[in-house]
C-alpha cells in the first residue's frame, strides 16, 4: 500500500471525510480551538468514525508543513483513482447508480476555467469530465486551487481522440449533446434524464468542427442580452444543473 499523506484545513479534510472516510487514518485537531466551525467539523468526523487526536498548533503545523492548517490536519491513505473512462462506466452500471452524466470539454486551456468546471461538475453530481490531450489543460496547482477539492473527487479523463471517444459513448447509448450558438433548439427543450454527455467548447472558438459533427444533437443556451457567449464554466453549470433538475 502507498505511504500515507497529509491533508490539512477544514475543506480538504472535510471532502475526504465525505468521499472516502475509510481512507482517513487519524485527524489531529487543535485542542484550544472550540469555535462553532471546529465543533461542527468534529461532529462530522465522529459520525464518520474517524480517530481524533488533540494536538497543539505547532505540532499540527509540523505535520502539515504549513501554518495555514486552521487547526486541522489528517493522515490519510491515497485513494486509488479510477484508471479509465471504461472502468468508470462499468462501475456505474454494476452499481446501478443511475444514468451517466458526463461533461466533455473541447479546447479548454485556461486552468481557472477547468478548475471552475470541475467544481461545478462535482456540485451537480456529474460522474466525470472528459477532455482531449492535445487541446486542454491538465490538473495543476492552479486547477486544484480553483476547484476547491473537486480536482480530487471528480474523475478527469484526457483522451487521445475526442471524436472517437464520443463515438464510443454513443455505442454505450450515451446521448452526446453539443452546445453552440447557432443550434435550432435550446437546452430547455431537451430530455436530459437519460444517459447524457454534454459537450462544450472553449469560450470564443467553441467546439471544433469534428467534435460538432460527432455529436448526436446540438442545442443552445438562450442569450437575451448584448453578450454573445458565456464563460465555459458558467455554461457548464447551466447545462449540468438543468440535467440535475430534470433528474430530481
Amino acid at each position: 500500500m502507498s505511504s500515507p499523506k497529509v491533508l490539512f484545513g477544514f475543506h480538504a479534510v472535510g471532502v475526504r471525510l465525505k468521499t472516502a472516510p475509510e481512507s482517513v487514518i487519524e485527524i489531529y485537531h487543535e485542542a484550544t480551538r472550540r469555535d462553532a466551525r471546529m465543533r461542527q467539523f468534529l461532529e462530522r468526523a465522529r459520525a464518520a468514525g474517524a480517530r481524533l487526536i488533540e494536538a497543539d498548533g505547532m505540532r499540527i503545523a509540523k505535520l502539515a508543513g504549513s501554518h495555514g492548517h486552521q487547526g486541522v490536519a489528517a493522515r490519510v491513505q491515497p485513494v486509488a483513482p479510477i484508471s479509465s473512462l471504461d472502468e468508470l462506466l462499468e462501475k456505474l452500471q454494476a452499481a446501478g447508480s443511475g444514468p451517466p452524466l458526463l461533461l466533455v470539454l473541447d479546447g479548454v486551456t485556461d486552468p481557472h476555467n477547468l478548475g471552475a468546471c470541475l467544481r461545478v461538475a462535482d456540485g451537480a453530481g456529474a460522474h466525470a469530465v472528459i477532455a482531449p490531450k492535445d487541446h486542454a489543460v491538465g490538473i495543476n496547482a492552479t486547477v486544484a486551487k480553483v476547484a476547491s477539492g473537486a480536482a480530487e473527487t471528480m474523475p478527469y479523463f484526457m483522451v487521445t481522440n475526442l471524436a472517437r471517444t464520443l463515438d464510443e459513448l454513443k455505442e454505450r447509448s450515451i446521448w452526446c449533446i453539443g452546445t453552440c450558438d447557432d443550434a435550432p433548439g435550446t437546452l430547455y427543450q431537451l430530455d436530459l434524464k437519460g444517459p447524457v454527455a454534454l459537450v462544450l467548447g472553449a469560450e470564443g472558438g467553441g467546439m471544433r468542427q469534428l467534435t460538432r459533427k460527432t455529436c448526436d444533437e446540438l442545442a443552445r443556451i438562450p442569450m437575451q442580452g448584448a453578450v454573445e457567449s458565456l464563460n465555459v464554466s458558467v455554461a457548464s453549470g447551466i447545462c449540468l444543473y438543468e440535467a440535475l433538475r430534470q433528474r430530481a
